[in-house]
């Protein structure tokens, strides 16, 4: 047995240790779920808008979840579902860490008036409640899967931004940004090879929670109806099993533990992460 032999398993088991069973556990969950988002159309027991003909029918072996008023597959509905979740939660968490990250890292390497104004303007986007906010920019520009992305990033980039700009504050004073900038390179060089690299491992894992932010947003914004009348989301489910939930109350129990489940799991992913950078 060689030395390389008996490092890797303990190069694993490090990374493991570092990761936390809870962190393992979440991610083999996200895994999963996007597994099964990306093979919807084969795994799950009925189409998309199939109809049974089984209307309000409860937990059996032919449906597992229940149907619902239409006699829809509750199984098949929270597979499908589970594409606009990892979609609008992907797409948002990913924008909003971008522009986050570069406009708070320009700020706090920038400093000055420019780090003012951009952090005043970051505040004024965190004192109002999200989700009031997020409700009243949907009903203005209208419902679209496109729009609540938007939304999302609008609400969510002031975190990445302060974070980011906060690191980027720390790391323009250590010895090699002083380096590179005594071998002539420019400040945006400078920002973009040598701040923004450095500063991405809490960034990642603040990332990491807003996917479950975004996630939970999109799901109240289902619920309340602002969302397009075509999309399958596990909220537009919670929507429809509410108003029967003491008839059919698996209608809203399933997707509420889907939605639980996938936010839970973002949230210790960002920990572990977290736990990782800082370590």
């Amino acid at each position: 047995m060689t030395a390389l032999t008996v490092k890797r398993p303990l190069a694993l088991a490090g990374r493991l240790r570092k990761t936390g069973v809870s962190g393992v556990g979440a991610m083999l969950f996200i895994v999963l779920l996007a597994v099964c988002a990306i093979t919807a159309s084969w795994i799950a027991p009925y189409g998309e808008s199939v109809l049974s003909g089984e209307i309000l029918a409860g937990p059996s072996g032919a449906h597992w979840f229940g149907t619902d008023g239409l006699g829809r597959d509750v199984l098949s509905g929270i597979i499908f579902g589970s594409r606009i979740s990892l979609t609008v939660g992907l797409s948002a968490a990913a924008a909003a860490t971008l522009v986050g990250t570069v406009i708070g890292a320009y700020a706090g390497f920038r400093g000055g008036i420019v780090d003012t104004i951009v952090m005043r303007v970051a505040e004024m986007f965190q004192i109002f409640p999200s989700m009031i906010l997020a409700a009243l920019i949907i009903a203005l520009i209208g419902p679209g899967l496109t729009n609540v992305i938007l939304v999302i990033v609008l609400l969510a980039w002031p975190q990445t931004a302060r974070l980011a700009r906060n690191e980027a504050m720390r790391l323009k004073d250590m010895d090699y940004v002083h380096a590179a900038r005594c071998l002539g390179h420019g400040r945006l060089r400078v920002l973009m090879s040598e701040v923004i690299p450095n500063l991405m491992g809490p960034v990642i894992a603040l990332g990491t929670l807003i996917v479950g932010e975004a996630i939970l947003l999109e799901s109240a914004l289902s619920f309340l109806g602002l969302s397009a009348q075509g999309d399958l989301s596990w909220g537009r489910m919670l929507n429809e099993g509410w108003q029967v939930i003491f008839v059919a109350w698996w209608l809203s129990v399933f997707p509420g533990i889907a939605i639980f489940l996938t936010v839970l799991s973002m949230n210790l992913l960002g920990d572990a992460f977290n736990r990782r950078s800082e370590g």
